[in-house]
């Protein structure tokens, strides 16, 4: 599992407004990311559990991490003028937008779920299948200001898998379309699936959250043919990560499209076509 999980490169508290661009790379604003880069650096953390011998299923990760991201953002506790995370979110968001995904279980979880945080539980576990996702999120903390019980964790050595694959998603729900023609860990993937869930909400106005978070955060993490794919990319009205390029990938690496209802165009094709 990837332990630098990701980097957004241009996104900044700024882009929520309406007109915002919907492609986020590192490379297309020297002066802004040198602003950026200018900053103190903080980093999202999150904690997926992974028990030794029944380890989650890789897309039931993917989207319990992707939610976590979600409820962390919408929480009053970092929304909230003077709110208990507020100034730690901040700080994140106006540098790089960073997340690592460390991977933990028996005592190491029970110490990562004593510290401030929220705990996200995935699908329901069906008979003989692998268990719900359980993915623990925590208030951006400095890049090198790691809690000591969240340092300590594994950030590599594990992947996981689906055991079957994952069924076509609902396209009346967000999808994050993960690129085909690139090859993440488990870890890597998560935070890639954040990014893409953390644009989504950037771009979407007020009613829309209400909705989106009243709801419970649905959504789907699938992998599209490389047709649909292109497709997805080419419309440019969606929003799209492009890596930083720290870890496992390119720079600039367009890893996920964030395809929500509300930001389709009007008379797009909603087909999933080989996904």
């Amino acid at each position: 599992m990837d332990g630098a999980g990701g980097t957004l490169g241009r996104v900044t508290s700024s882009d929520t407004r309406p007109d915002a661009p919907t492609s986020y790379d590192s490379s297309d604003d020297p002066v802004r990311t040198t602003d950026r880069d200018a900053a103190p650096q903080f980093v999202l953390p999150l904690v997926v559990r992974i028990e030794k011998a029944t380890p989650p299923a890789r897309t039931d990760a993917l989207e319990t991490a992707a939610r976590a991201v979600l409820v962390l953002l919408s929480d009053e506790r970092a929304t909230a003028p003077g709110g208990e995370w507020a100034e730690a979110v901040r700080s994140w968001q106006d540098a790089r937008i960073r997340k690592v995904v460390r991977r933990a279980r028996g005592a190491e979880w029970r110490r990562a779920e004593g510290l401030p945080g929220i705990t996200l539980g995935g699908r329901a576990a069906v008979d003989g299948g692998p268990p719900a996702a359980e993915v623990r999120v925590f208030p951006p903390v400095p890049l090198d200001g790691w809690p000591k019980d969240l340092a300590k964790l594994q950030v590599s050595g594990t992947d996981l898998d689906d055991p079957e694959p994952p069924s076509a998603p609902d396209l009346a729900e967000p999808v994050l379309w993960l690129n085909p023609e690139i090859t993440m860990s488990a870890g890597k993937a998560m935070a890639q699936a954040g990014h893409g869930a953390q644009l989504a909400w950037w771009e979407l106005d007020d009613a829309a959250r209400a909705v989106w978070r009243s709801a419970g955060f649905p959504l789907s993490v699938r992998t599209p043919s490389a047709d649909r794919w292109a497709r997805l990319v080419a419309d440019g009205g969606l929003p799209v990560v492009r890596d930083a390029g720290y870890t496992e990938i390119a720079p600039g690496s367009c890893t996920v499209v964030a395809d929500h209802p509300a930001l389709r165009r009007p008379g797009r094709s909603h087909r999933v076509d080989g996904a």
